[in-house]
């Protein structure tokens, strides 16, 4: 805390402890009763501040909804750089890690906060508009060469990846036992962005591609290993050479 400056709020305690159990423990698992624990307050206190646990869900979703929308503002009085791309990708990874808890439990948080579920689907919306400005941008920039329906693909596959990474880990055990998520582990999401729009780059970030790869292509012992051969059931599936010479 910098000399002079206020201590944070109760209100901001509850929402900065709140996230901090969520993440680590998931939001399921956490009750007001252990947040108020966590911060050595009566649930009464907390209560004053939040009525529920769905509150204090929906004002950490509308801080990362700020904060993720201020990230993806594209400047209007220059061209965008090299160094603005890599800006997008390292806000991208910030906000994925700093709001763990609302991508892994996202369909369940929403399903049970009407208000969450119809303030995400407009914020959903706006995250694809600036994204496209953004790919607009880098393109005037000569960092991308793609069509417009390539663009609208590319953003909607960023979109899917960045808000379904983290349940893949989860619940896909690619990378091994997943029970802690790892920043190292989110960090391979913002390498499958970068695979996604490879094809699509040029000149300085063409160039700079290996250098982007190696920034975030975690290698490390866990990183699953092709198989050798197809399993009976993969040499049956529709489309493997079998199949089509059957």
């Amino acid at each position: 805390m910098n000399p002079g400056s206020r201590p944070p709020k109760t209100r901001d305690k509850i929402l900065l402890k709140s996230l901090e159990l969520f993440n680590e423990l998931s939001e399921r698992k956490v009750t007001t009763n252990h947040i108020a624990a966590a911060l050595g307050m009566s649930p009464g206190n907390l209560y004053y501040h939040f009525r529920n646990k769905e509150e204090i869900i929906f004002e950490l979703f509308c801080r990362y909804e700020q904060q993720t929308l201020g990230l993806l503002m594209a400047p209007e009085d220059r061209p965008l750089t090299y160094a603005d791309k890599i800006g997008y990708f390292e806000g991208i990874l910030g906000n994925m890690w700093e709001f763990r808890f609302l991508h892994r439990d996202l369909e369940h948080l929403s399903a049970d906060n009407p208000a969450l579920q119809e303030r995400y689907r407009g914020f959903a919306l706006q995250v694809l508009g600036q994204g496209q400005r953004i790919y607009q941008r880098l393109a005037e920039s000569g960092l991308i060469e793609a069509r417009a329906d390539e663009v609208t693909a590319l953003i909607l596959n960023i979109w899917i990846i960045v808000t379904s990474w983290i349940p893949f880990l989860l619940t896909s055990g690619m990378f091994g036992p997943a029970d802690t998520i790892s920043h190292e582990l989110v960090k391979r999401g913002i390498y499958q962005i970068l695979l996604l729009e490879a094809p699509y780059l040029r000149g300085e970030a063409l160039e700079k591609l290996p250098e982007m790869k190696l920034r975030y292509g975690v290698v490390d012992t866990a990183a699953p290993a092709a198989p050798a051969t197809m399993s009976a059931s993969e040499a049956s599936w529709p489309g493997t050479a079998d199949s089509k010479s059957a």
